[in-house]
């Protein structure tokens, strides 16, 4: 019964979807004007059922309802309840589906709040976002129906992958897929200006929120996922250049240099066809992670698809969106005027050249991860990881963090930099003495670079402060300090774990002792234990850092039957210099425990330094949003007293 409510909710938002699209536009082609007041109500309604439908989603696996085909594929009646719900999006379908709900109450909100456009150009965007709901509506209705039903029932469900029976899948994949949707609507606001010929500021303003929003969730995503890749795969790494995670970083780059011209173009009126082309291509980039995830081309954890009737339905859509952007862009590029002009030496010039190196690093990160992917389909077997992207995006990243250093100090139109170079004598310094203290160490040139970057970054972040009372410094401009100083917080925890990691890979008794770093680690105990569903066998690890106190570390090797599946559970023993990492492995025949330690100084802040820019991006958007109502409020009373001196 609640998954045949769900599945009507599903139909009856498609159905309103497509009258959106229909009323949309026929009332930009000229046709009767009453019908634009049906746009707005329609696209709210869709969004209240898309999330009916997702709710009776989430029941059936809550109640392991093993009629429905996706329940007993992916779900256990002995599964902890908190997977039971989170593993209603651990899967494809279910994934699909809570993309089209957060896209439906996305579009429902704006229709809801958004007063700040042309009504005209207000109605050409969620035509636009209608018409790319209905393509993803197609998808789950026709190819991946995520109420499907079994007959007979089974007796009991497959289970969940058990790389994904973690707290992080509760949180990671909607926080990614809430920033891939937030790309969504700035895709629709920047067709919905070029139709109606209205790039302008006010446009740029009403996109910035929906931008911001996305590039908050999204660097809260990657943040989150590299943090839960590198505890619960126990491989000790937090950032492979894996296909999958290239996917969700391809938007980031995208969705950064679209709001610095965003906030160019709302602010300072220029930068007009930059603006509308990366809403076009952060969402391109959403589509083709979209794709590599759920195409069946790729093998990964993250993967769910393996048919490729889905990969060849969702490549179908992409060409339509994208394409279909790219050719209206085209038809009009002549009426996206060039906007107000600026020197080559301002802010406006140094967010430019941030602009460009973030488009080369996109450009670098896409081909690396289609290449393999083409290579294969031609019969060839190419690897493309660390030593491709390392050194390939860090010739466009590192001058960018150097005008990233810069930028913020320059005056809006036109400036000089002997004006901020005397401001800049402070973290060259320190950004000097930090490469002269890593070359003295031997570490290679990347990571020595990177600490120099750093280390310079940290000071030069604060520098737009100075000189100003703290309590009149306003939230966007807090906002863009914190989320600078996350990334200089950042660059320092990947450098450092780049230079100063020690790895030991041993054998050991029961009882003995071995030292990685400064800690020396005992392995006192192994212990058999039971999961809900599982069972393991856990080593008891006592860890002295510099002959201190020891502390407990339990590695876990677990075992699951619903599915059949071996993981090792790493243990962590964080300080505030770093973190200890142990993995427990197999017995050997002569009765030692393999073990596998890291010690990683100063890993933690790369996690820490993307809260921060996560924080940054917060702050921002509470400070846009607020001054955005209180300029509605001060149009409206005017217009009030214009109305009522009229009487």
């Amino acid at each position: 019964m609640i998954a045949n409510f769900g599945l009507a909710a599903l139909w009856f938002a498609a159905a309103l979807a497509a009258l959106q699209l229909l009323v949309g536009a026929l009332v930009l082609r000229g046709a009767t004007p009453q019908l634009a007041g049906l746009v707005r109500p329609v696209a709210v309604v869709q969004g209240l059922l898309t999330a009916l439908a997702f709710a009776a989603l989430i029941t059936v696996f809550c109640q392991t309802d093993l009629s429905v085909r996706l329940v007993a594929m992916n779900s256990h009646s002995a599964k902890p309840f908190l997977y039971k719900f989170a593993g209603a999006w651990g899967n494809h379908e279910g994934s699909m589906l809570l993309w089209v709900t957060i896209m439906g109450l996305a579009g429902g909100f704006v229709a809801l709040v958004e007063r700040r456009l042309p009504e005209r150009t207000m109605l050409a965007t969620l035509a636009a976002q209608a018409f790319v709901s209905l393509g993803f509506y197609a998808f789950l209705l026709l190819a991946s129906n995520p109420f499907a039903r079994l007959d007979p029932v089974p007796v009991e469900g497959q289970g969940l992958n058990p790389l994904l029976q973690d707290p992080g899948l509760a949180f990671h994949p909607p926080t990614l897929y809430v920033g891939y949707v937030g790309l969504s609507i700035a895709f629709s606001f920047a067709v919905g200006a070029l139709i109606t010929r209205e790039v302008s500021p006010a446009f740029a303003r009403a996109m910035r929120p929906w931008v911001l929003g996305a590039w908050i969730f999204l660097t809260l995503g990657i943040t989150a996922g590299s943090y839960w890749a590198y505890y619960e795969l126990g491989w000790g790494g937090w950032w492979f250049w894996d296909p999958v995670e290239n996917a969700s970083l391809m938007p980031w780059l995208a969705a950064t240099a679209l709001l610095h011209s965003a906030s160019v173009l709302a602010s300072r009126n220029a930068l007009r066809a930059w603006t509308v082309m990366l809403g076009v291509v952060a969402f391109s980039m959403s589509m083709v992670g979209t794709f590599l995830v759920r195409s069946g081309i790729l093998t990964s954890v993250h993967a769910f698809a393996v048919d490729p009737t889905r990969g060849a339905f969702i490549l179908g859509l992409l060409a339509i969106y994208i394409g279909g952007a790219l050719l209206l862009f085209a038809l009009r590029a002549g009426t996206v005027t060039e906007g107000e002009r600026f020197a080559v030496v301002s802010r406006e010039g140094a967010l430019v050249v941030n602009n460009v190196m973030l488009s080369a690093t996109l450009g670098i990160v896409l081909i690396g991860t289609l290449y393999p992917l083409l290579a294969e389909a031609l019969g060839s077997k190419v690897s493309v990881g660390p030593p491709y992207f390392n050194p390939m995006t860090a010739v466009f990243v590192l001058p960018m963090l150097v005008v990233l250093a810069i930028g913020p100090l320059l005056r809006w139109r036109r400036d000089t930099f002997a004006r901020v170079a005397r401001r800049l004598a402070l973290p060259l310094v320190l950004g000097l003495v930090g490469l002269g203290f890593m070359m003295s160490r031997g570490t290679g040139l990347l990571p020595a670079l990177g600490m120099t970057l750093a280390t310079g970054l940290l000071v030069a972040t604060l520098l737009p402060l100075a000189g100003r009372r703290l309590r009149t410094v306003t939230l966007p401009l807090w906002g863009m300090v914190l989320a600078h100083f996350g990334v200089a917080v950042a660059l320092f925890g990947m450098a450092a774990d780049s230079a100063f990691t020690q790895e030991r890979l041993v054998a050991v008794k029961l009882g003995e002792a071995t030292a990685v770093g400064p800690w020396q680690v005992t392995l006192r105990a192994i212990e058999p234990i039971a999961g809900p569903n599982w069972t393991a066998l856990e080593g008891d690890l006592a860890a002295a850092y510099e002959g201190g106190k020891p502390t407990i570390l339990r590695p876990q090797s677990r075992s699951f039957w619903a599915p059949l599946q071996q993981t090792n559970e790493s243990a962590l023993l964080t300080r505030w210099n770093g973190q200890l990492y142990a993995v427990l492995g197999d017995r050997a025949e002569d009765g030692r425990w393999q073990l596998r330690l890291w010690w990683k100084p100063f890993v933690t802040l790369i996690w820490i330094g993307g809260a921060l820019i996560g924080l940054g991006g917060l702050l921002a958007l509470i400070g846009r949003v607020a001054s955005d109502v209180r300029r509605l409020v001060a149009v409206d009373k005017i217009a009030y007293r214009r109305k009522r001196q009229g009487r």
